[in-house]
């Protein structure tokens, strides 16, 4: 039987280090705020909003709101994210996107302050992942995959590892920070021959392809340790389920993160963890 790694108790020592990080920053002077930029009301953006600002409180760290309405104007959007952008009581702005119709995704995208960029999207903060600096922050899935490893003492330095999926939310970025730690990295895509041959010999397996229960046995090996980062929606379930087809994978590896309860419930962790540090930048 595989060892679970459960997103949770990695959560409670992340949270649990932000909160004494949030009182000594406080007691320089430093108040770490996050805001919320919304355009509209999808509930997906309602969803993640609440979870991030109940974990923002959670750890001491002020959250400000600004909600658009849906059919804003660019003209509206521009100022009105400029004015946040360019607040210095500020420090992480988490916009939600895709933006309405109306709106320039790609303008808002790089108009973002990478000091800001607290989920990693913008060019500048990419960068930063690939060149190994501390441009922006990398994005939060891609790190909480990380910090799973980290947190379970999973070794990294020396060992293989191979990535499904290669997309700038969570597959290269992945990746890349894995190298940086010294593994080395196979990245497996939709244009990969035979992918099973290649993940087999990995001693760890990122499955990021966000195709539901793509990852079977024959993917795997006894000595391996699988970090699945797919969130599907499983109809036969009626729930969520991730990219491994969990019941077939688990008994033939040797450690395994849930889904739900592994991955997700990390990544809004490492969202407010951002903010903590931008707060620590401006010192």
């Amino acid at each position: 039987m595989a060892r679970i790694l459960k997103g949770k108790e990695v959560a409670d020592a992340l949270t649990a280090q932000m909160q004494q990080d949030v009182e000594e920053l406080k007691a320089q002077g430093v108040n770490p705020t996050l805001c919320i930029f919304r355009v509209g009301e999808r509930p997906d953006d309602l969803s993640y909003e609440r979870g991030a600002t109940k974990r923002a409180q959670t750890v001491g760290i002020e959250v400000k709101n600004v909600v658009l309405p849906v059919d804003v104007t660019q003209e509206a959007f521009d100022e009105a994210f400029k004015k946040v952008n360019e607040d210095d009581s500020i420090h992480g702005i988490l916009l939600f996107r895709p933006l309405p119709k109306q709106l320039d995704n790609e303008k808002a995208r790089q108009m973002l302050d990478p000091a800001k960029d607290i989920d990693g999207c913008t060019d500048l903060s990419l960068a930063g992942v690939f060149t190994n600096t501390k441009t922006g922050f990398p994005p939060c899935t891609a790190q909480a995959a990380m910090e799973i490893l980290h947190h379970f003492g999973i070794q990294i330095k020396g060992k293989k590892a191979a990535v499904i999926g290669r997309s700038l939310v969570i597959g290269r970025p992945v990746a890349m920070m894995l190298m940086h730690e010294n593994a080395t990295v196979v990245n497996c895509h939709t244009r990969t021959v035979d992918v099973p041959s290649i993940t087999r010999e990995a001693d760890i397996l990122i499955a990021a392809s966000g195709q539901l229960h793509s990852v079977k046995k024959e993917f795997t090996n006894p000595d391996q340790v699988v970090i699945d980062v797919g969130i599907n929606w499983d109809e036969a379930k009626g729930g969520i389920s991730g990219d491994v087809d969990f019941e077939d994978v688990e008994p033939n590896v040797a450690a395994i993160t849930p889904v739900p309860g592994g991955v997700g419930s990390v990544t809004t962790c490492v969202l407010i963890g951002h903010v903590v540090e931008a707060a620590k930048r401006t010192l």
